[in-house]
């Protein structure tokens, strides 16, 4: 069984975290990476995080 270190709540469904989607423009050329933190869904805290590649569109609108 995991839990939050934060708040203690049972992550045992999917439902219980929360994937969030943060851009980042870099470089000289627009190009844009994905972030993805995955947080509690109860309170917010950030358990983990990652990068999932470049934006088809190059971070353009």
């Amino acid at each position: 069984m995991v839990h939050c270190p934060e708040c203690e709540t049972t992550l045992d469904d999917a439902d219980d975290i929360e994937f969030v989607e943060t851009d980042a423009k870099t470089g000289f050329i627009r190009a844009s990476k994905r972030f993805y933190t995955a947080n509690c869904a109860a309170c917010g805290r950030t358990l983990g995080s990652g990068v999932a590649g470049a934006k088809s569109n190059a971070g353009a609108a």
